[in-house]
């Protein structure tokens, strides 16, 4: 049957397409007039240019020319990122993607060894169409498993060589979940055993200061290399950036070209990953802080609902991003998500839900700045009526 086909199929038996399903997501979280997570990406394009507009010229001198093939402004916002990290140099990359593929090449190259140990669940693995063999010749293995990230003891313990060891921070599919700093520390001595690199998949590195309790450049300084994202956490258009050693960075921006990254102008991603990283950067601490109010709000308030098997995970966030799990399928939370947003103008649940397994669904929060207008209160008065919209269980 054709994609055209099974959509008729799906409408004709009354149920909403997925595409349907987003788009009155999406409608629903644009008329709300209060929700709990609003990511700026969400807003029109009217909203996206006025917002530039207003915040570029508090983060670059808007009378100087604009950027060609990554100079100029590009540069300068390489140069922040590689000071915030407290690396020697950093390049911009149009995706982490790209960012990752290049970096873990280059160290192929240097180590002679190709392999990439990563934990099953890290990005590559699950969201990059194997980007990692099809693309770039390296070969991914897994280490680790379950919902935290590797230990020093299955690094130690794995039974074949490795030139690179990629940790996600924090692991994003499990939950946004982060060891502690003693055994962040300890897994890189161990890769370090093994003789082999450590890159960071920091692509949400930013949130991470608040559970590690060090700076970002001491979480940095751990690693060999690191990515982060200038569009999570910060808010910015899109893009990233790879930080390390100069002359790694440098053989990256000689392989950014090769694979088509050397974009003619990029001054708008730029001027808002500026924009991000002046002004939500130093509010992520306390996002952070706010998301371990409201998770523990949600918690209180599906408990005192009568909801069997509700969970919120981790029970105390490692960042301002969390999971809640709720015991139904993703189509009955998903239409009481959207339901609760259309008929009272408030959204508690913004994302979309995914299947766990039978009967079980999962979702993520996101804390921001709409979420500190929200006290445990109000959390706890939502969930009560979200659950009103949810059928009686058996």
């Amino acid at each position: 049957m054709t994609d055209t086909a099974a959509q008729g199929t799906e409408q004709s038996t009354g149920q909403p397409t997925p595409e349907q399903a987003r788009e009155r997501r999406a409608a629903a979280h644009r008329r709300a007039r209060r929700t709990l997570s609003r990511a700026g990406w969400g807003s029109s394009i009217r909203d996206r240019l006025a917002h530039l507009v207003d915040a570029a010229p508090e983060v670059y001198d808007l009378d100087e020319p604009a950027d060609v093939y990554g100079n100029r402004i590009v540069a300068a916002l390489e140069e922040r990122v590689a000071s915030l990290l407290g690396t020697e140099a950093a390049a911009f990359f149009p995706t982490g993607t790209m960012a990752q593929q290049v970096a873990l090449r280059c160290w192929a190259a240097r180590t002679g060894d190709p392999t990439v140990a990563l934990h099953p669940l890290s990005h590559p693995e699950v969201h990059e169409r194997h980007a990692f063999s099809q693309v770039s010749g390296l070969r991914p293995v897994r280490v680790g498993h379950g919902t935290r990230l590797p230990t020093a003891a299955e690094i130690r313990d794995f039974d074949e060589p490795f030139g690179a060891l990629m940790l996600e921070l924090p692991l994003r599919d499990a939950g946004f979940v982060l060891p502690t700093w003693e055994e962040l520390t300890e897994v890189v001595e161990a890769a370090r055993e093994h003789d082999a690199v450590v890159h960071f998949d920091g692509a949400r590195l930013w949130e991470c200061t608040e559970h590690f309790e060090r700076s970002l450049a001491e979480i940095a300084g751990l690693a060999d290399s690191v990515y982060v994202s200038l569009y999570k956490s910060v808010g910015g258009f899109g893009g990233a950036a790879l930080a390390g050693p100069k002359t790694l960075v440098e053989e990256a921006k000689t392989w950014r070209h090769r694979y088509g990254g050397m974009i003619f102008q990029q001054f708008p991603t730029a001027l808002s990953a500026l924009i991000g990283l002046d002004r939500e950067l130093p509010r992520l601490p306390e996002y952070v802080r706010h998301a371990r109010v409201v998770a523990e709000a949600l918690r209180e308030g599906f408990a005192a609902a009568g909801v069997p098997w509700a969970r919120v995970h981790p029970e105390v966030p490692h960042t301002h991003e969390f999971q809640v799990w709720l015991p139904y399928t993703p189509e009955v939370v998903a239409d009481a998500a959207v339901r609760q947003a259309e008929e009272t103008s408030v959204m508690l649940f913004a994302d979309a839900w995914d299947a766990k397994g039978p009967g079980l669904a999962c979702t993520e929060v996101v804390v921001r700045s709409a979420g500190l207008e929200w006290t445990a209160d109000d959390v706890r008065a939502a969930v009560r009526d979200f659950v009103e919209r949810l059928p009686e269980r058996a």
